[in-house]
C-alpha cells in the first residue's frame, strides 16, 4: 500500500491552501455565519476553476471523477482553514449518492452546491438555504426535496447554519446510499483532521510569543508535553485516513472509515482543548480567530456518525473480520 501522497496530488493540495490562505476564511466564516454569503461564493468559484467542486463527479457531467485519497486530501486543507459550507456533502457525499444525477453538472461548475438530510445521522440540513438541492436519506430511501421552507436552528459553530426542512414534493432517486455515508465519514475525518492540524499551528505559534517570568511559555516543559501530545495523535490519524481511502471500496472500508472519524475526533478534540490551555482566557472570546476552529471541532466531532455508533460499528466488523485495520 501507498500511504504517502504522488507528486500531482501533494501538488493539488498546496495548490488549495495556497488559494484558501488567500482568501481570508476566518473572515469568510464570521460573513457565513451571519447570512453574508458573497464572498463564500466568490471562493467557490474560484474553487471551480480548478476543478475542486467536480473533484469526484463524473466525467460525463463534467467533473474530475477523482478518487478517495484526493478527496481527503481536499478537505484536510478545508479543514486547515475552517472553510464553512456544506463541503462534506456536496464534495464527498452526493456525488457518490447521486452519480447519474444531471444536477452535478451544476455543482461541478461551480453554480450550485448540495446538502442533505440522513436519517440517525444528519437530522438538519447543513446551510439549506443556499443549496441547489436538498436530499433526504432515511428508511424509505433517497429523495429530492420540492417546495421547501426552511427553519433555521442554533448551533454551536454558527458558522454551520442547520435548518429543519418542510416540503411538498419528495421526489424517488436511484441512490447508492452506504458507499456515500462512507465517504461522507470519510470527508468529515479529513476535515477534522485538517482542524486538528491548524489548532497544532495555531497553539506553537501563541506559546513562541506569548511570554510570561521573561520567556516564551513554550519553552516550559509541561506545555511543551501538551503539544507533543496533540502531535502524537495527530501523527496516528494520518495513516488511518490514507488506509481508508485505498480500502473503502472493499470489504472493509466501512470499518476502517469508522476508525479514521474515531481517531480525527479524537485527535481535533485533544488539539481544541490545549489550544484554550495555551491561549488562556483570550482563547475563549469569540472575537479571537482560534474560536472558529474550536467550535468547528466540537461541532464535528458528532457529526456523520457519533463516536459511540462508530466504535459500535468498528467492533461489529471486528468480531466478524479481525484483521488489522489499516491493512
Amino acid at each position: 500500500m501507498r500511504f504517502a501522497p504522488d507528486r500531482e496530488q501533494q501538488d493539488m493540495a498546496d495548490t488549495l491552501r495556497d488559494l484558501l490562505a488567500d482568501a481570508d476564511t476566518a473572515k469568510i466564516a464570521r460573513a457565513w455565519a451571519g447570512g453574508e454569503t458573497a464572498a463564500w461564493w466568490q471562493v467557490w468559484r474560484e474553487l471551480a476553476e480548478v476543478g475542486v467542486t467536480g473533484l469526484t463527479v463524473p466525467q460525463e457531467h463534467g467533473g474530475l471523477e477523482l478518487g478517495a485519497v484526493e478527496l481527503a486530501l481536499c478537505l484536510e486543507q478545508f479543514g486547515y482553514a475552517a472553510l464553512p459550507g456544506p463541503l462534506v456533502e456536496s464534495l464527498a457525499f452526493l456525488p457518490r449518492l447521486l452519480p447519474g444525477s444531471s444536477w452535478l453538472a451544476e455543482l461541478a461548475e461551480g453554480r450550485a452546491i448540495g446538502t442533505a438530510i440522513v436519517a440517525g445521522h444528519l437530522p438538519h440540513a447543513l446551510d439549506a438555504d443556499q443549496a441547489g438541492a436538498v436530499f433526504r436519506c432515511d428508511g424509505d430511501g433517497v429523495r429530492r426535496l420540492g417546495g421547501i421552507r426552511l427553519q433555521q436552528h442554533e448551533s454551536f459553530d454558527p458558522a454551520r447554519r442547520l435548518f429543519s426542512v418542510e416540503h411538498t414534493t419528495a421526489e424517488p432517486v436511484e441512490a447508492d446510499f452506504d458507499s456515500a455515508f462512507d465517504r461522507g465519514v470519510l470527508g468529515c475525518a479529513a476535515y477534522l483532521f485538517g482542524l486538528g492540524r491548524r489548532l497544532l499551528d495555531i497553539s506553537t505559534e501563541y506559546v513562541k510569543q506569548r511570554h510570561q517570568f521573561g520567556r516564551p511559555v513554550g519553552e516550559f516543559q509541561a506545555v511543551k508535553h501538551h503539544l507533543a501530545n496533540v502531535l502524537l495523535k495527530l501523527e496516528f490519524v494520518r495513516p488511518l485516513i490514507r488506509g481508508a481511502c485505498l480500502s473503502i471500496d472493499g470489504p472493509r472500508g466501512s470499518r476502517d472509515v469508522s476508525a479514521a472519524k474515531i481517531a480525527a475526533g479524537e485527535a481535533a478534540q485533544t488539539a481544541a482543548r490545549t489550544a484554550l490551555q495555551v491561549h488562556g482566557a483570550i482563547g475563549y472570546t469569540a472575537e479571537h480567530d482560534l474560536h472558529l476552529w474550536l467550535t468547528k471541532a466540537t461541532a464535528l466531532r458528532t457529526s456523520w456518525g457519533t463516536p459511540a455508533w462508530h466504535r459500535r460499528r468498528v467492533a461489529t466488523a471486528l468480531s466478524t473480520d479481525p484483521t488489522p485495520i489499516g491493512t
